[in-house]
Formats: structure tokens, C-alpha cells, sequence
């Protein structure tokens, strides 16, 4: 979909985001915002009460995509490959929209603009698939809501490493390679049987 193609509420999104990821809240003003999308000051109130609303807007947004990504993992009979295929959606999202995906998680904007529903939202898709795995004995009993904070932190260390180059081709190490060993030791760390673990990991990154 070209620039022109994309609807102007978007287009003013995707570039709030951006200004937002890569120069900080201080860049986003409503003539600047205005001159990045090429239209007058009136778009952005046409579309937008004021920046607050924008913002608000920005975040929701962000983890509409994200749950969308999340919620396209279909569930199946093994909740520890389910895992894995959820750590794959949550980095393909960051890749596709990194600009929406660093204010998610940065300036405590989510919290700022009363969007912690989205947050909380797509925070339970990992914990009910982490509950999943400890009813059937795939991780050794303990909260949901510690483990899939732990899977979490982990991964979206991975994902900012990622994003800034550091695993990939031209990174430090294959991004691919360091991503599936991460997540098989880590659930082998919660109690996972190391052969099982490692196959259900393979299976579902390919």
C-alpha cells in the first residue's frame, strides 16, 4: 500500500510513531507532525483532539497490531511448540512495525495514556499458553503469571538486540540460531524434559 493509498488517521499514526521511537516525545508537536505527512495543521485535529488523543491513539495501535500477531498462532497440543510459535509472532511483529513496537514498551506511554488493557491483554495470550504447558506437565508447577514474566522479559531482550542489529546477518550471530537455543533453555530451565523440549522447538521454528 503506497504512502498515498494509506488513510490519513494512519499515516498520521505511523508517523507519530516513528517521531516518537526515534527523537522522543519533545519532536511531536502538531506542525511537525503536520510537514511529515505533508498536510496542514487541521488534519491532525481533524483526526485527533490533540496530541494526548494521538498518543492514546499511537499505543492502541501498537498493540492492536501485536495482539493480531499474537492471536494468529493457532493453538495446538503441544503448549511448549505453541510457545515457541508465539515468540516467533512477537518478533515478527517488532520487525514489521518497530516503530510501534518501541513506544509499546518505552516513555511508559501505555500507562500514560490508560492503555494498559492492550498491554494486560496481550500479556495473557503467553499466560494462558504457559498454563497450558504446566497442567500438562510439559513445565515443572509454579505461577503462570512469574513464568510468563520471565519468557517475556527474556524475549523482548532478545527482540531490541535484534532490532539494533546485533543477530542477524551482518550481526554478532544468527539471529534464528541464538533465538531457538534461548527459548529451549529457558523452558528446559522451567522444567522441561531436554529431548522433548528441544523437539517441540525445532518442530515449531522450522
Amino acid at each position: 500500500m503506497s504512502g498515498a493509498e494509506i488513510p490519513v488517521r494512519l499515516r498520521l499514526i505511523q508517523a507519530a510513531a516513528r517521531l516518537l521511537d526515534e527523537e522522543g516525545p519533545s519532536a511531536l508537536s502538531t506542525r511537525r507532525l503536520a510537514t511529515e505527512v505533508g498536510m496542514s495543521t487541521m488534519a491532525v485535529y481533524t483526526h485527533f483532539g490533540g496530541m494526548p488523543d494521538l498518543i492514546r491513539a499511537v499505543v492502541q495501535e501498537a498493540f492492536d497490531r501485536f495482539g493480531a500477531h499474537l492471536n494468529a498462532v493457532e493453538r495446538s497440543d503441544d503448549p511448549i511448540a505453541d510457545l515457541a510459535r508465539l515468540a516467533v509472532a512477537y518478533r515478527t511483529n517488532a520487525r514489521t512495525n518497530p516503530h510501534l513496537y518501541a513506544v509499546m514498551f518505552a516513555g511508559g506511554h501505555a500507562e500514560n495514556t490508560g492503555e494498559v488493557a492492550g498491554a494486560l491483554a496481550t500479556f495473557q495470550i503467553l499466560v494462558d499458553t504457559v498454563t497450558r504447558a504446566i497442567e500438562a506437565g510439559l513445565l515443572r508447577p509454579g505461577d503462570p503469571l512469574i513464568v510468563a514474566g520471565q519468557l517475556w522479559s527474556a524475549l523482548h531482550g532478545f527482540t531490541l538486540l535484534e532490532l539494533a542489529g546485533f543477530w542477524g546477518p551482518d550481526g554478532l550471530a544468527p539471529a534464528d540460531d541464538v533465538a531457538a537455543t534461548m527459548l529451549t533453555t529457558m523452558y528446559i530451565g522451567l522444567g522441561g524434559d531436554p529431548t522433548t523440549t528441544a523437539g517441540s522447538v525445532r518442530g515449531a521454528l522450522g
